[in-house]
């Protein structure tokens, strides 16, 4: 689980917008794992935010409790970027084969419409591929649904309560591995992944729609096996 005394800071990177922070695993995970063989990890992140705005305009770290936001009018993270515009921790840990796990719970205002708050992204792929293996989308429908991409609905009326996720992905280097979306301790979905790539987590929120965008999270473990 993650706590502020947890956090320490790193070097600066060139093109991060914020430094770099070391998460330890867990003393005690949120949840026991499906599997034993799976163990929590110590995770790095860089915070991405609007390039022109302050880390504190779309940011806050505050008991225990990352809170992300951003509006439809916002600029990209990168300057002439023609991405949408967002407030996420993109983790450092990239992988492209073997098995890794984001697992979090994640509280959603009524109302909000668009965004994306968990991601897989293919950072490494491919010509014509996929970006993400997965994107777990919220729409302002039925309570507040979230989904992967536009289609596939996870659960339904998430707003207003602390709900928990947990995204594993066992990679195949070559090949086509399983994407497994847990809600609250559930199995809600299973796929296959993109092909091969090099990948990384990313939670916050990646904004497609319009308005205000906010996600907060906390208990953030990132497991691997």
């Amino acid at each position: 689980m993650e706590t502020p005394a947890l956090h320490t800071r790193r070097s600066v990177l060139a093109l991060a917008l914020t430094a770099p922070l070391l998460v330890a695993p867990a003393a005690q995970a949120l949840a026991q794992p499906p599997s034993a063989q799976w163990v929590s990890a110590p995770y790095t992140y860089t915070v991405q935010k609007p390039y022109n705005l302050a880390l504190s305009s779309r940011y806050k770290f505050s008991g225990g409790v990352h809170t992300t936001w951003v509006y439809d009018y916002d600029q990209p993270h990168t300057q002439g970027s023609p991405t949408d515009p967002r407030t996420e921790l993109r983790f450092h840990q990239e992988y492209s084969s073997g098995s890794r796990a984001w697992e979090g719970e994640i509280y959603i205002p009524a109302g909000v419409s668009g965004p994306t708050v968990v991601q897989i992204l293919r950072g490494s792929r491919p010509s014509g591929t996929r970006a993400t293996d997965v994107m777990l989308n919220v729409a302002n429908i039925n309570g507040g649904t979230l989904r992967k991409d536009n289609n596939q609905v996870v659960a339904t009326g998430i707003y207003n309560k602390w709900f928990k996720i947990r995204v594993e992905h066992t990679a195949v280097a070559g090949g086509r591995g399983t994407v497994r979306t847990y809600y609250n301790g559930a199995l809600k979905l299973t796929h296959q992944d993109e092909g091969p790539a090099t990948r990384y987590f990313k939670n916050g929120v990646y904004h497609h729609g319009s308005g205000r965008a906010e996600a907060r999270f906390r208990n953030i473990t990132y497991w691997r096996r």
